[in-house]
């Protein structure tokens, strides 16, 4: 059974990659020719290299191309990340997606407050304590984010909330470096401490009004391309 799974999990890593890569390939159109260039500098300029090193050239030949693949692998996690991003942003909820990359310890409420004009506030949990991310028109965002956190100091009153706007104009983070911002607010709840503001977080959420999301396009889970990029 051993041998038979394995040419299985290993034509599910190609069709994984063969999907980011068509998926990178409708906005990186050059993705092809970017990686064949990538490829062919390195192995060559590996090869140069290692012939000025003692040994074999066959050994010398397969290290650089070794080391032209691994220069692939890399470039091309890099432009697949940056389509993925273009390819949400606009989009209803992209914030959110952009907030899946976060890994375990912190959690990410999608769409916990929003108006008619589908302005959204999602809320992060993790060791900085409560971060509230909006996306949207900025202007009517700081109304929203201010009675969202006027909500959670009621109920977590000792806790830290940060509020973040997400977007690319003055005073926005960008998409690509919306987690990465998040994560450095700092730690200020040790997990112990998050488990309680979740409880307390709950009974906040209870007395909302049971509204459904605005509507519109589900955005890129950007968190699954990436671990298809890994294989897994």
């Amino acid at each position: 059974m051993a041998k038979k799974d394995q040419p299985e999990k290993k034509e599910g890593r190609l069709k994984q990659f063969v999907t980011v890569y068509r998926m990178t390939k409708q906005t990186d159109t050059r993705i092809g020719l970017i990686l064949l260039g990538v490829f062919v500098v390195t192995a060559a300029v590996a090869f140069g290299i290692f012939l000025l090193i003692p040994g074999g050239w066959i050994l010398d030949l397969v290290t650089a191309l070794m080391f032209g693949l691994l220069s692939v692998l890399i470039v091309f996690g890099r432009r697949a990340q940056k389509a993925q991003y273009a390819q949400i942003e606009g989009r209803t909820g992209a914030a959110a997606a952009a907030l899946n990359v976060l890994r375990r310890g912190w959690k990410v409420e999608p769409g916990i407050a929003f108006n008619k004009n589908q302005d959204l506030v999602h809320r992060v949990v993790g060791p900085p304590g409560i971060v509230l991310v909006g996306e949207g028109n900025p202007n009517r965002l700081r109304t929203l984010l201010a009675n969202e956190r006027r909500k959670h100091e009621r109920v977590a009153a000792d806790t830290p909330i940060f509020e973040v706007i997400a977007g690319n104009g003055e005073g926005a983070v960008p998409l690509p470096k919306l987690s990465k911002h998040v994560t450095k607010l700092g730690r200020n709840i040790k997990p112990a401490e998050m488990t309680d503001v979740l409880q307390r977080l709950k009974a906040l959420d209870a007395n909302r009004s049971n509204i459904p999301l605005p509507k519109g396009p589900i955005p890129t889970n950007l968190k699954g391309a990436r671990q298809n990029m890994r294989g897994r």
